[in-house]
């Protein structure tokens, strides 16, 4: 069963925040990007990019100032598992901020904490203030703030969060420059998710051994999925990366499931017929944390016209494929659905979703095609009929 074979303990597991703030200060920066580029981890926001890569572009740059963000942005649908962490082991993430800080220079952090969190941010603030004042006690020169989100989908996007950060629209920025070079305030910015620098805090601490003892050679360590949908287990789990589909669904399914949402509303569904072949992790199928399970009388149609009425909600309206094509995907499948447009209609909106996917300024654009074009590649009967 996978909740036995591939249980992980890292991110919820206690650790004494003394020991590991002196273990983070007398590691040099070099040490600490090094131990992270060792242990191969990936950012947990679904994108996968190195994060010991990452530290080290920051790190090379040369600026008076530099910025650590975490983005606890947590807005993908399906996905609460932040919320959960900051609820168990804020002083975790604060470590791995820390960690940050001493690896690319910076002596200034924040938390951006999306809005619909609120009820975080008085706990979150105190817990902030003793970790300040211990940091500084340690005569190492950081202060974490906390910033409270705008209530915006897109501000997940590290640019965007950037934008909004700096008292401006949040709107995805033009890359290059990236957040590296060129962030918060135009400074040497990184900015990590809130798992992922739990993970950085472990890695820098106890070393990369015990995290590369988890997962595969592509997907390295554990992730946090957060699990919900047509499942008598919904909840959050810690599990290794590698595993197939099947053996999740054999774990956390009702015994019915006909498909899963991997990576919330931005993510592909996979069918039933596909589970044995799936892998989870970066070599497979790569997931944010967002675990949906739908059983065989859950309407697909249904979910598909809930996310893209989610994505033409949440589309910032800057860029026009995003914009245009959130509404005409939208409107298409409901045309098609109740009569009024022909069955090949449907291949029109998907080479929509296509130049979608290839023209859309941002990953919100870009990734509105993954769940349109995977549920008609294998539920289309249920659109049409």
């Amino acid at each position: 069963m996978a909740n036995e074979k591939t249980k992980v303990d890292l991110i919820f597991k206690g650790c004494d925040l003394g020991d590991a703030l002196s273990k983070i200060l007398s590691s040099s920066p070099a040490e600490i990007i090094a131990a992270l580029t060792d242990a191969g981890i990936k950012g947990r926001g679904g994108a996968g990019f190195p994060t010991g890569l990452k530290w080290k572009f920051a790190s090379e740059q040369k600026s008076d100032k530099k910025y650590v963000i975490c983005n606890a942005d947590e807005g993908e649908p399906g996905t609460f598992k932040d919320r959960v962490i900051f609820e168990k082991v804020p002083e975790k993430v604060f470590l791995g901020m820390l960690a940050g800080a001493k690896a690319i220079g910076a002596d200034e952090g924040y938390i951006y904490l999306r809005d619909e969190y609120t009820y975080l941010a008085d706990e979150l603030q105190r817990g902030l203030d003793a970790f300040n004042a211990k940091v500084s006690g340690a005569g190492f020169k950081f202060k974490i703030h906390l910033r409270m989100g705008a209530g915006a989908y897109v501000c997940g996007e590290e640019t965007s969060l950037i934008e909004s950060m700096e008292g401006k629209r949040g709107e995805p920025r033009n890359k290059p420059p990236f957040p590296v070079v060129e962030g918060f305030m135009n400074k040497p910015t990184i900015v990590n998710n809130v798992e992922t620098l739990v993970y950085a805090m472990m890695i820098a601490v106890f070393g990369a051994a015990n995290f590369k003892q988890y997962g595969t050679k592509d997907s390295r360590g554990g992730k946090v999925f957060s699990v919900s949908g047509d499942t008598p287990k919904a909840g959050i789990y810690e599990l290794e990366f590698g595993m197939s589909l099947k053996d999740f669904v054999d774990e956390f399914g009702s015994g019915d499931t006909k498909a899963v949402q991997v990576g919330g509303a931005s993510g592909f569904c996979v069918p039933r017929k596909k589970f044995a072949e799936t892998i989870i992790g970066f070599e497979g199928m790569p997931t944010g944390g967002s675990m949906m399970l739908f059983d065989s009388p859950r309407s697909m149609y249904r979910v598909l016209k809930n996310y893209l009425e989610f994505f033409e909600e949440e589309s910032c309206g800057q860029c026009t494929p995003c914009r245009v094509g959130c509404q005409q995907l939208l409107k298409g499948v409901e045309m098609v659905k109740r009569g009024e447009k022909n069955p090949e209609h449907l291949d029109v909106l998907c080479r929509v979703a296509e130049t979608m996917r290839d023209a859309s300024k941002c990953g919100l654009g870009q990734s509105v095609p993954n769940a349109f074009l995977s549920i008609l590649d294998n539920f289309r009967e249920e659109i049409l009929y």
